[in-house]
């Protein structure tokens, strides 16, 4: 089975570059338009996959052409796709513009995404995988039975929500940005460890928080770059962050230290994500991650 099993969305993305944000009444003219594959889901598998994990999806995609390009963009980065049903709902689809200072706005329309459910044959792989990793642009009641089923399980609580005691009770690792920090915990990072036994904090270009229970708190700093599109970072670090806990995990309990240094391989992947326009297309492989995180922390 696989080392790592995402259970998410998967969307056609429709990027509009601007030159900034349209403010709420607002209409700005983009610079053109791109479609590719994208959604919070499909990206962590690719960034996983190409950051060394063997990788399968659960997801549910359309019988139509945003489907058939999603799937050739996941076979091709070496995601198994055995787990991946056909909804008769069309395909995610994810309206994104991205400013000149690469910020972006994402609506999502999620349609497919909104019939994922967990079959047997798909329990089965989360109760086997090393990591499962999950984000909340699926229905609640999915995200629920793949962290009550998995043995480590990482929830990226993004879009931000409130989350019930229920679901958080099988996280084992939370990765959220401040909003969806402030979402779940209130305003006080530490907060967070009332809920769960440890999260990582995303702070952008800032680098990252670690908070667990038994230690201090680690702060990852960022690593500088030119920024020209944000789009795919926090689900290349989500990804990379799995595989990377996914890797350490064959040889026993995720120790704190393992935790850093895989915050760390993955805050370096995202730094090298916005450097390229697009979702998947921006995911770096893991010779280039790795090659990178030498420069900075070796």
């Amino acid at each position: 089975m696989a080392d790592v099993v995402v259970v998410g969305s998967a969307n056609v993305d429709l990027v509009l570059p601007v030159q900034r944000i349209p403010r709420p009444g607002e209409t700005v003219l983009a610079g053109g338009l791109t479609r590719g594959p994208g959604g919070k889901g499909a990206n962590q598998a690719v960034a996983a996959a190409r950051a060394g994990a063997s990788t399968a999806f659960i997801a549910a995609l359309g019988a139509d052409d945003g489907g058939s390009l999603l799937r050739d963009a996941l076979g091709e980065a070496g995601v198994d796709l055995s787990l991946v049903s056909t909804s008769d709902q069309p395909t995610g689809t994810a309206i994104i513009t991205v400013a000149e200072d690469g910020e972006n706005s994402i609506v999502v329309a999620p349609s497919a995404n909104a019939t994922l459910e967990l079959s047997e044959q798909a329990l089965y792989a989360v109760r086997e995988a090393r990591i499962v990793l999950s984000q909340l642009e699926i229905p609640f009641g999915t995200v629920q039975a793949a962290a009550a089923a998995s043995s480590y399980f990482v929830l990226n609580a993004a879009p931000a929500a409130e989350l019930s005691d229920e679901l958080l009770a099988h996280v084992d690792l939370l990765v959220v940005n401040e909003t969806e920090a402030e979402a779940v915990g209130g305003p006080k990072l530490s907060a967070l460890l009332e809920r769960v036994p440890a999260a990582v904090v995303t702070l952008g270009a800032e680098g990252a928080v670690i908070l667990t229970r038994d230690a201090a708190e680690i702060r990852v700093p960022g690593v500088s770059v030119e920024v020209v599109d944000t789009t795919a970072a926090g689900d290349t670090f989500c990804g990379v962050l799995a595989a990377t806990l996914a890797a350490v995990s064959t040889t026993g309990p995720i120790t704190g230290r393992d935790l850093t240094n895989a915050v760390r391989r993955a805050n370096v992947a995202a730094s090298l994500s916005v450097q390229t326009g697009g979702a998947i297309p921006s995911v770096p492989h893991g010779e280039v991650i790795d090659a990178r995180y030498a420069e900075v922390y070796l």
